[in-house]
């Protein structure tokens, strides 16, 4: 019998400072190493990310903390900017927000590999539709909530 492993939930603003750390090329026992330290950079990016936030969150739930950094991280809860915000944080791209009441949704051209990282973050009751067409690998992709 197979055991599903449980991931980590964080907020969505913890899962999006994660994020830009790692695109700074910080492997995760530097990211830990850094963040337990307090050794953590000024962000000058459009979000302004104080990352003093994430050495609170390694000291007072060590754990958790490691666990989301190595096994990966489910986000509690998200929004449509902040599905937006952690694409392009975490894969560099730009989606299309669709916001007109009761079709809110973004729109990104992912990789299958984007596709499934993105899947494995997000929030219960959202769902991706779309994928690749022809050979490139690459689809566009639909993130929209599951209920409307």
């Amino acid at each position: 019998m197979t055991e599903t492993v449980q991931k980590v939930k964080l907020s969505q603003w913890d899962a999006l400072l994660v994020e830009s750390l790692r695109s700074l090329g910080w492997s995760d026992d530097e990211l830990l190493r850094r963040v337990e330290a307090g050794e953590l950079p000024v962000d000058e990016s459009e979000y302004e990310f104080d990352y003093a936030q994430l050495a609170v969150l390694a000291g007072e739930q060590p754990e958790t903390f490691r666990q989301a950094v190595t096994q990966g991280y489910q986000i509690k809860y998200n929004t449509i900017r902040g599905i937006r915000s952690w694409i392009s944080v975490a894969l560099g791209k730009q989606a299309e927000l669709e916001l007109e009441e009761g079709k809110e949704a973004a729109e990104v051209a992912l990789t299958e590999a984007e596709k499934d990282r993105l899947a494995s973050v997000l929030s219960f009751g959202w769902q991706i539709t779309g994928g690749p067409s022809g050979t490139g690998g690459t689809g566009v992709y639909r993130i929209e909530p599951i209920q409307r």
